[in-house]
């Protein structure tokens, strides 16, 4: 189960990354070098998240904190738009850019009470 969650939020990040490229996030965060920063980021950001895949794949005793760092980046993502959506900002208000947005913190909530509960079994 712990590697179904966290393939969704993975999936969920990454399709959000290319909303967030349509919708100019970098923008929204007043970031320097806008598209080349955004590049960056994410030739920095996504190695790790799927190192953790391939960990949590091969049931490696340090899955449970990768588990946890995609399910908070998961949650961040949400709340960090939720936070722009009270302030007015007009991005990300297309039904497949909300649908994402919304899911990524109902998996994330998911996966975190998940990744707690096998903890709890070791």
């Amino acid at each position: 189960m712990l590697l179904r969650l966290y393939m969704t939020t993975l999936i969920l990040l990454i399709c959000h990354q290319i909303d967030a490229a349509y919708w100019k996030e970098w923008e929204m965060f007043l970031l320097p070098e806008g598209i080349q920063f955004f590049i960056v980021f994410n030739l920095i950001a996504f190695p790790p998240l799927l190192f953790g895949l391939v960990e949590i794949a091969s049931n490696k005793k340090n899955q449970f904190t990768y588990s946890f760092f995609i399910s908070s980046l998961g949650l961040a993502t949400f709340l960090i738009h939720s936070g722009f959506y009270i302030f007015g900002y007009a991005q990300f208000n297309l039904p497949v850019s909300v649908f994402l947005i919304l899911s990524l913190g109902l998996i994330s909530i998911s996966q975190l009470f998940w990744t707690l509960r096998m903890i709890r079994k070791v």
